[in-house]
């Protein structure tokens, strides 16, 4: 065992002590045990007590970082702690013997001592949003009773209700056993209950142990943490926080860990070579911090590019026809099949907010690029490579005219080359795009988008013809090898794909599987083979000219 990591099996006497002054760090998640968790510990408890094998009962895990001595800050199991805090009040609260009451408040609260003038203080600190509610209505004795009653207007957050009602359906259960019987439980849960308690020197190592133990917990994010180290820069009364927890609400966690992960490619124009919990301080934050410039982190840093990340998700950039083509090509960009262009857009995003007509322009040429790159079948790292070049370029003042965002004479080349190539071999989400791509083009609908639970490929020669059908007597099997796979051969459907009806001839399959009562004809693509009477390689060839020129002059790659 090293220094840098400690770990006990505890009871929870001494979990409950002095050796451990426990804080909950305020980039921790709020209380959000709900009463079935609240009960089930206490049957567990119930049910050990019951048995008489005298075998003890393990809890799970903590897992703490020192942050002086003896005081600690809870990584994982702020859940259980919370709630055995609460039990150990309620037990206190209906005990009919004040000596046993006062001695079950030792472990809610350390006592005193007069004579060394040290003041009581609770045995666990719940984040400052909680924590003077938690300590009125639980950590001070005598007034279960009174929480228990409290209104949604006195517990006011939904942390406070959790408390609120965990205590009432405890407080109730307890309050029906008789005084001897709560006592075991007592003695039970002090000398016979473990935790296994993890204690580290450093953050780092904290989160790398909490991610992979299958507790109990809730996810610690890497943004939580650094949520921590910002807001400890801000008045008690400062907004901040609520503005950082609205901003992280709009996006979701994911989200939210995404944007920093974003915000971090933008700000170093790196590679990413660790875990963002490593590289994001000594790459963003830090920088600020150092300067006294937390402010400015969140308001010139933060807000800005969640609000323009919330734009890539939504597409909801204003109203009238010039920001309508904002959001028709953000739409776009959503359907490639990686989010490695994302910087680049946020980027734009935020310092064009005001500025439709470039972002229509710049979100063309990025859209261009990332179609590029996917009909080429580009790798992740010469892809992000790329965009990292953009966005350094961007940052350098280059913007339209940066290089990064044209391709060259060979790249076009072979865009073109894949555009009329065999289409339907790329994996099935690439394959897709640029059929719903060529949907839009041909419906003349920019940003044409289709909410069907299904979308599917299908080809109208067949992949493998049934013997003796009119496909074997139209095509060569060269013919079949050159066209089965390729663009004019392709159409879209709403449904699942038909094994039986994929072999049907063309005009079987005309009336009773691309038409039909469920609309695959909505599709352009669809509409456009339903008009032609037979299907033929000339027609085939014909239609691969037609969709291949409106892909190339739309991407700009002739």
């Amino acid at each position: 065992m090293t220094q840098e990591l400690k770990a006990h099996e505890e009871p929870l006497q001494k979990v409950f002590s002095s050796d451990y002054d426990f804080r909950i760090p305020p980039y921790q998640r709020p209380y959000r045990w709900q009463t079935d968790q609240a009960i089930q510990l206490l049957d567990d408890l119930e049910h050990t007590l019951e048995r008489s094998d005298n075998e003890p009962y393990f809890l799970g895990s903590l897992v703490l970082v020192e942050a002086g001595k003896d005081i600690y800050d809870v990584i994982d199991g702020q859940q259980r702690l919370t709630t055995l805090t609460i039990l150990f009040g309620a037990l206190r609260d209906l005990s009919t013997d004040d000596v046993y009451g006062r001695a079950l408040g030792a472990y809610v609260t350390e006592p005193g001592n007069p004579v060394t003038r040290t003041p009581s203080k609770p045995r666990l600190l719940l984040r400052e949003q909680e924590a003077e509610f938690f300590q009125s209505y639980v950590q001070n004795p005598g007034k279960i009773a009174v929480l228990v009653g409290l209104s949604d207007n006195a517990a006011d957050t939904e942390s406070k209700r959790a408390i609120r009602d965990n205590a009432k359906v405890l407080h109730e259960r307890l309050s029906a056993w008789g005084e001897d019987r709560r006592q075991e439980l007592a003695t039970l849960m002090t000398t016979n209950t473990y935790l296994v308690v993890v204690a580290t020197a450093n953050l780092d190592s904290a989160y790398r142990i909490f991610s992979v133990m299958n507790a109990r917990g809730l996810d610690l994010a890497p943004t939580d943490i650094f949520k921590s180290e910002v807001m400890s820069k801000f008045p008690a009364d400062s907004d901040y926080a609520k503005r950082w927890e609205d901003a992280e609400a709009v996006l979701g966690s994911e989200g939210f860990t995404d944007l920093f992960r974003d915000v971090r490619t933008i700000v170093s124009g790196k590679l990413p070579r660790q875990e963002l919990l490593k590289e994001f301080p000594d790459q963003v934050l830090n920088g600020y911090l150092t300067a006294g410039a937390a402010a400015n982190f969140v308001d010139d840093l933060i807000l800005p590019y969640s609000r323009a990340f919330e734009r890539t998700v939504v597409q909801d950039f204003g109203h009238g026809a010039e920001w309508e083509a904002v959001n028709h090509r953000l739409q776009r960009l959503a359907m490639i099949d990686n989010k490695d262009w994302r910087p680049a857009a946020l980027w734009a995003l935020k310092e064009h907010s005001d500025d439709a007509e470039f972002l229509a322009t710049f979100l063309d040429r990025l859209e261009r690029l990332a179609a590029s790159f996917l009909m080429r079948g580009v790798y992740t790292t010469p892809r992000i490579t790329r965009y990292l070049d953009l966005v350094n370029e961007l940052k350098a003042g280059k913007e339209l005219s940066a290089p990064a965002l044209e391709l060259t004479d060979e790249e076009r080349r072979e865009t073109r080359n894949a555009i009329n190539g065999q289409i339907y071999r790329m994996q099935t989400r690439r394959a897709r795009y640029v059929m719903l791509r060529l949907d839009e083009l041909l419906a003349k609908d920019p940003g044409a988008t289709y909410k069907h639970s299904i979308i599917s490929i299908e080809h109208v020669l067949p992949q493998t013809p049934a013997e003796g059908s009119q496909w074997l007597a139209d095509f060569t099997e060269e013919q079949r090898d050159d066209w089965t796979h390729r663009l004019g051969n392709l159409l879209l459907l709403n449904r699942r794909k038909n094994s039986q009806a994929r072999n049907y001839d063309f005009a079987a399959k005309k009336s009773r599987y691309f038409g039909g009562v469920k609309g695959s004809s909505v599709f352009a693509l669809t509409t456009q083979v339903l008009e032609y009477e037979t299907w033929t390689p000339d027609v085939i060839e014909a239609r691969q000219k037609q969709l291949v020129d409106l892909l190339v002059h739309e991407w700009q790659v002739d």
